[in-house]
């Protein structure tokens, strides 16, 4: 008789989203008030929101989600004390000899920032605000230098030690350390699928990405060899160190995240760049992330509660198991809503809402968690960068200079989001890109 509340349940939630509320309050705001309507209708015992609390304790307790805050306050100690674009710039004399060198640069540190910061929005600001004015003085093509930016910041949604990934194993209930080992093949290809590309339009179009002229190349020989021993050897030890240590069973990632959090701390103090304010930048901007994940999962706590409690869950799962086509049916389905959205809300807003409905579905119809996983990872990530609402786009748009249009954005993406595509497509026919390393590190 009250099989519709689920579903207007789930409509309500994303009216509010689609209005600008916060999506925390949203969720939770919904979620109360469809409670108080389900006890008022005798749908459910008010016993129930007395599991409130505990499943809200459970959060606070999860050992897994404390990992977020470690890995988001190591990319902030990288960016914040200006190790990051010492890394770019050094890159960008190693690479400027050749042609579309700059954009090459610019993939390999998204890639390495990717495996540090894990934030779409850290990592593409940072990446508009240090090389989009270098790639306009040396005449770089308009639509490349943003479509490569773009891309290379997306990377951080697939590339471990990612905040995503993180996220998306608590909700598949899939170790973490296996989704980042699982998703470590996908991502090098990708990163060398945009490094290719960059190379091959260079090749094509010289004037597209021209090479550095000998006015720029400052450093060369012993010198230059000198400079990136010193400013990449350290991250790249600091990142081998973290993956390495997952990789071969040492530790957790929440542990991993821990170590990689004093590696860059001491590489910050080493560098003398850390200084109290660069500490306390680092420090505020690792709180605001992490109470905005926590009060995230503590609204779609009160909301998963409460639809569950309406059936909203069965609901879902009958539709989604029947679809036409059966596993390809659900795959092409789940995958097309998770895109959909993208446009509109956050990573973090569909992983506590939309995951958790998927989930038994997928363990239903035999689907491998951890590779379903990667796969919606790497979804989000051309979502995040297809216009017209794309996230990365907009954070491009934030810090561009005046010179660079909506439009260049727009044109700049498409090739990139069309190699996206087929490396996804590559990941859904070739599991075993992504379940390989899995077997081998953990032995099955």
């Amino acid at each position: 008789m009250y099989e519709w509340l689920g579903p207007a349940m789930f409509l309500g939630a994303l009216l509010l989203l689609s209005l600008g509320y916060p999506v925390a309050f949203s969720l939770a705001a919904v979620g109360m008030a469809f409670g108080l309507l389900g006890v008022a209708l005798d749908i459910f015992d008010p016993i129930l929101i007395r599991a409130f609390p505990s499943r809200v304790f459970g959060i606070a307790s999860n050992f897994t989600m404390l990992a977020i805050p470690y890995f988001i306050f190591l990319g902030s100690m990288l960016e914040k004390s200006g190790l990051a674009e010492d890394l770019l710039e050094t890159m960008g004399v190693l690479f400027g000899p050749l042609r579309g060198g700059l954009a090459i640069a610019v993939v390999i540190v998204g890639a390495l920032l990717a495996a540090t910061t894990g934030v779409v929005a850290a990592t593409v600001v940072a990446m508009g605000m240090i090389s989009l004015p270098i790639m306009m003085r040396y005449n770089y093509n308009k639509d490349l230098a943003c479509g490569v930016i773009c891309a290379s910041g997306t990377l951080g949604q697939i590339i471990p030690p990612s905040v995503v990934l993180i996220v998306l194993g608590d909700q598949l209930g899939v170790s973490v350390g296996k989704l980042f080992i699982g998703a470590l093949i996908p991502g090098l290809l990708l990163a060398a699928a945009l490094a290719f590309y960059c190379y091959i339009i260079a090749l094509i179009k010289p004037d597209v990405a021209p090479a550095l002229p000998l006015s720029a190349r400052t450093l060369s020989g012993w010198p230059l060899a000198q400079k990136v021993l010193k400013v990449m050897v350290p991250p790249l030890f600091l990142i081998l160190a973290v993956l390495g240590s997952i990789f071969f069973g040492l530790a957790t990632a929440t542990e991993a995240g821990a170590v990689g959090a004093l590696g860059a701390t001491i590489l910050a103090f080493a560098n003398r760049r850390l200084s109290l304010k660069t500490f306390r930048e680092v420090a505020d901007t690792t709180m605001r992330v992490t109470a905005m994940v926590v009060f995230i999962l503590i609204g779609s706590t009160t909301f998963s509660l409460v639809f569950r409690a309406l059936s909203g869950d069965k609901f879902v799962f009958d539709i989604m198991a029947n679809l036409p086509g059966g596993y390809w049916g659900f795959m092409i389905i789940s995958m097309l809503i998770v895109f959909f959205l993208g446009f509109f809300i956050d990573f973090f807003e569909i992983c506590f809402i939309v995951i958790p409905l998927f989930v038994p579905v997928a363990q239903a119809l035999g689907i491998d968690l951890l590779w379903y996983g990667v796969i919606l990872g790497a979804n989000l990530q051309t979502s995040f960068l297809t216009p017209p609402f794309g996230f990365a786009l907009f954070y491009l748009r934030g810090v561009a200079p005046p010179e660079i249009t909506t439009g260049n954005i727009y044109r700049g993406v498409i090739p990139f989001i069309l190699i996206q595509i087929t490396v996804l497509l590559l990941v859904v026919l070739f599991p075993a890109l992504v379940t390989y390393l899995p077997s081998i590190s953990y032995g099955r």
